[in-house]
């Protein structure tokens, strides 16, 4: 088996370090410092860039201007968004341009995808749902309406819901399957409400109240909100992982230059116990996130067989359980070492600790993925 990256991979792994390489993870107000939202917008600076680079339009089939990859590409460049707490909806954005390509319609494609490439629309996911303990499709009922389709419902936490251009949004239709519907800032009966994460971001709480959406931005094809709840749980885990190991970094650069009793306190059995535990941790929170973004790269995805007995939420469960508690003991650890320092809030160790809880929580803690993990094996013989 040969586990390395491609070299079209590798490439975008390496324009993402280029982009990347200026960016301050404390270049914002700081959340412990701010009853509100750390910034209005997110950085549009740095999306720019982001676009000049081609790396908006990674998994966009060249004939809408992308480089035609898979998502281990995308989840390389989250990787290392996270390194510097990049403050931009790379994943949310290309998740759901991602979806429109593999399962919209040829005008849906045409309106949205050359667009999202060149980063001129944005696009974000609501995939909390009412509560963040329910499936996010249960939150809103779609029903069609001649050649419209109305929304109604509620959805919360739903992340840059104020910055977007269009927000996709599951719902359920009247015969129980799950659609897509891509939701354009503006429209008549949908309303937002602040609301903060921990990471001092601004999300939005997404009234819908008989919203009317055109058929041509509905999507009902079979399996496009699995897929899409998938692969955003899979760029949860890139995200985490490269938050854990930034974090790490800092943690070993500063017991390696803190001294006590003559010595750097790297060097005491117990810091450097600790901090081993931490590496594997990051070491398990890779090897899963890999698994797991293969198994959705996979033509077949959806059934067993290829790597495992079980579909690829199976892979995207065991990855999305290392990567919430993997990342929460990455940061615990860090604050200890750290002692006093590390709650300094001129010191970035304290964002990072926000942003992995908010990481933490995405899509579903670790018990979550615990007992979705345990409906599949029960359904699937391992034998």
């Amino acid at each position: 088996m040969d586990f390395t990256f491609t070299e079209e991979q590798q490439a975008a792994l390496e324009a993402a370090k280029a982009v990347f390489a200026d960016v301050a993870p404390d270049g914002v107000p700081s959340p412990a410092l701010t009853p509100g939202a750390v910034a209005e917008d997110f950085d549009r600076a740095l999306w720019a860039r982001l676009a000049d680079a081609d790396l908006l339009s990674l998994l966009m089939a060249p004939e809408y201007g992308g480089s035609g990859l898979d998502p281990i590409a995308l989840c390389l460049v989250l990787r290392e968004s996270a390194k510097v707490l990049a403050r931009v909806p790379l994943l949310e954005s290309g998740a759901a341009a991602y979806v429109v390509q593999a399962y919209g319609g040829d005008e849906l494609k045409r309106a949205v995808l050359e667009s999202a490439a060149r980063g001129e629309t944005v696009l974000t996911v609501a995939a909390n749902g009412r509560t963040g303990h329910d499936g996010a499709e249960l939150a809103v009922t779609a029903r069609p309406d001649g050649d419209d389709w109305i929304l109604d419902g509620l959805q919360t936490g739903v992340p840059w819901a104020y910055d977007a251009d269009i927000t996709v949004v599951p719902a359920t239709a009247p015969d129980g399957r799950a659609v897509l519907a891509l939701v354009p800032r503006g429209l008549s009966g949908l309303a937002l409400a602040e609301q903060f994460s921990t990471s001092g971001e601004r999300l939005g709480e997404l009234r819908l109240d008989a919203v009317r959406v055109g058929a041509r931005d509905v999507i009902t094809a079979d399996g496009a909100w699995d897929f899409l709840r998938d692969l955003l749980a899979t760029g949860t885990c890139a995200l985490a992982l490269g938050l854990g190991t930034g974090v790490l970094g800092m943690t070993s650069e500063y017991t390696g230059k803190r001294e006590q009793f003559g010595f750097p306190v790297a060097t005491f059995q117990a810091v450097a116990m600790q901090a081993a535990d931490r590496y594997i941790d990051l070491r398990a929170m890779e090897v899963t996130l890999w698994q797991a973004a293969w198994r959705i790269s996979s033509p077949d995805r959806a059934g067993a067989g290829n790597g495992g007995p079980l579909p690829a939420s199976g892979d995207v469960a065991v990855a999305k359980i290392w990567a919430s508690d993997g990342v929460r003991r990455v940061v615990q650890t860090a604050q200890h070492l750290h002692g006093g320092f590390g709650a300094d809030t001129d010191y970035p160790l304290h964002r990072y600790h926000a942003w992995a809880k908010h990481l933490e929580l995405a899509l579903g803690p670790a018990a979550a993925h615990e007992d979705a993990l345990g409906d599949l094996l029960a359904a699937h013989s391992l034998s």
